[in-house]
């Protein structure tokens, strides 16, 4: 028996020599493991089969390249952590992946050349895009941020329902959101426009490009309008063949390409060369031909018939835009982590004697004015916000307490005595009176309302006290706790571990003399003071203390 094994190998052996031989090579076999974006994966092995047949000798040994498919998050995961797993060559969808491990890491290898690329573009079912054209125009990264600004209710977000990638899973989807950065920075769109469609986005993202491609052909009563690569709109209409095809929509001011570059991960000489020769095969007529096939275009842009001037898609390929730095990238991965945080608020209604007093030109009291001021932020919050709000005046729950808790802070969806807490809220808003003999006793409010929600911190989300008031600021005749005291106790219980900012919005005559002390509470826990002299103001206002969450604690 042991003879026979014996004879089996050396048969095996032969074979192998003899096989590879013929093809130009003899050795003992090199292996070459290359992990590829699964999206390219299947392109990427028949040229690995062709390049095996041929026959490579390298280092007096015969190359063998094999291929397996790697989502690019999961590899760079790995990377991260040091492991980079049974993988020699690493070959994913773009290189914004790479800069992003190498910012954390330098020692991560730096990406190669590319060896296909793919623009991102705008999609939508072809169903809808007439009407999209006629209510969104010419597709646009400034268009998108338009119609995805939260704080933009009127605008063409009535009729356009814009889905993100995830950027932390898709390079398709973080390359779209730094392309609508760009555009909105060149063109001086205001960072609370950008921010406010990031919010939008981070509550509609997807982490698959073919559930996000999948979904558009759902009906409702806004047009979908999603961002995807334009290999990745080609291989579902040609695999899932959809009843009507998804048609890609290509940015007015030019795109970010998926680039495909190649990584080499091995540090064994003799494996490198193979990676090396590996790489040029890339640049082969046929392996070219290969990649047009599969609806990628080549490095230097140019397409095939997947790609030709049907269906939507465009044989010339749409104006590059630069490729961001390395520090850039991180930061818009860093901005949407940090919005992708969840909310926990507590708000505090002032309802003292100077809010019954009207407001000129509006046939409402200041009451009013701030409710509706309240109703409107209301809006801004996802869902799956924890909203809390109390009022205050002094003696307002008994003497010496100036502040009763009429909704405790709590998810927006959680039913309380029947009623969602969503809906409380709004009826108590709508309600709320001021006490015409109150004076206004934010000083003891503030100590309690703060104490209260550092303690009840949450690391996941963003907390924060927020105070709305006619601007009159402490007035308390029985005492209470004073200015310098209040501003003391914040500084000192004020942890920028565990950050929890007051935000405060004033309306009324009265507001700016207020401004100085709402300034100095305010700046003690990193937060900010605003004036409002028009209702709608306060969108721009919610939008500026989402914008701090980006630079908190350190603004």
């Amino acid at each position: 028996m042991a003879g026979s094994v014996a004879l089996a190998v050396l048969l095996g052996v032969a074979a192998f020599v003899i096989i590879n031989r013929d093809r130009g090579c003899a050795g003992s076999e090199v292996a070459l493991r290359v992990t590829a974006s699964p999206d390219i994966q299947p392109a990427v092995s028949r040229i690995a089969e062709r390049f095996n047949k041929a026959g490579h000798d390298v280092g007096g040994g015969c190359a063998n390249v094999t291929v397996t498919s790697g989502v690019p998050a999961t590899v760079a995961s790995g990377l991260a952590g040091g492991k980079a797993g049974a993988m020699d060559v690493w070959i994913p969808d773009s290189a914004l992946w790479v800069a992003n491990l190498r910012a954390r890491n330098p020692q991560v290898p730096a990406p190669g050349a590319s060896v296909a690329q793919s623009p991102i573009v705008m999609v939508a079912s072809g169903s809808v895009v007439p009407a999209l054209r006629k209510s969104f125009g010419e597709a646009s990264w400034g268009g998108m941020i338009n119609a995805a600004n939260v704080a933009n209710l009127e605008g063409p977000g009535r009729k356009v329902r814009v889905l993100a990638l995830d950027p932390s899973f898709n390079a398709a989807g973080l390359g779209a959101l730094l392309a609508a950065s760009g555009v909105a920075t060149a063109s001086g769109i205001g960072q609370e426009q950008l921010v406010g469609a990031l919010k939008t986005l981070s509550g509609s993202a997807v982490r698959d490009q073919d559930a996000l491609l999948s979904s558009l052909g759902v009906k409702g009563s806004r047009a979908p309008l999603g961002v995807a690569s334009e290999q990745s709109v080609w291989t579902f209409n040609t695999v899932k063949k959809p009843e009507v095809p998804a048609v890609p929509l290509y940015p007015a001011e030019g795109t970010l390409n998926l680039d495909y570059p190649v990584v080499i991960t091995t540090k064994d000489a003799t494996v490198r060369k193979v990676a090396e020769a590996f790489e040029k095969e890339f640049g082969t007529e046929a392996s070219q031909k290969t990649l047009r096939d599969q609806g990628f275009r080549t490095p230097d842009g140019k397409g095939g018939k997947a790609v030709a001037d049907t269906g939507g898609f465009q044989a010339k390929a749409p104006q590059a835009l630069e490729m961001p730095d390395a520090k850039t990238v991180a930061g818009m991965s860093q901005s949407w982590s940090r919005l992708n945080l969840g909310t926990r608020l507590l708000a505090l209604l002032d309802v003292s004697g100077t809010m019954a007093l009207p407001v000129p030109g509006t046939g409402s009291d200041r009451m009013r004015v701030i409710s509706k001021i309240a109703l409107e932020g209301m809006r801004l919050f996802p869902a799956k916000s924890e909203i809390g709000v109390w009022e205050f005046s002094t003696h307002l729950a008994g003497r010496g307490v100036d502040f009763r808790k009429t909704v405790p802070v709590g998810p927006l969806t959680e039913n309380i005595g029947g009623v969602l807490r969503k809906d409380l809220l709004a009826q108590k808003l709508s309600t709320i009176q001021a006490k015409p003999t109150g004076d206004t006793g934010l000083n003891d409010t503030l100590r309690a309302a703060y104490g209260q929600m550092t303690k009840e911190y949450q690391g996941d989300k963003i907390n924060t006290v927020l105070v709305l008031t006619d601007g009159a600021g402490n007035d308390d005749p029985d005492g209470g706790i004073s200015n310098e005291e209040i501003l003391r106790y914040l500084k000192k219980t004020y942890n920028p571990e565990k950050p929890v900012s007051i935000l405060l919005i004033a309306f009324g005559p009265e507001a700016a003399k207020g401004k100085k002390e709402m300034d100095a509470l305010a700046k003690a826990t990193g937060g900010e003071a605003f004036i409002a002299t028009d209702i709608l103001e306060v969108r721009k206002f919610f939008l500026e203390g989402m914008k701090r969450r980006l630079c908190a604690p350190n603004c």
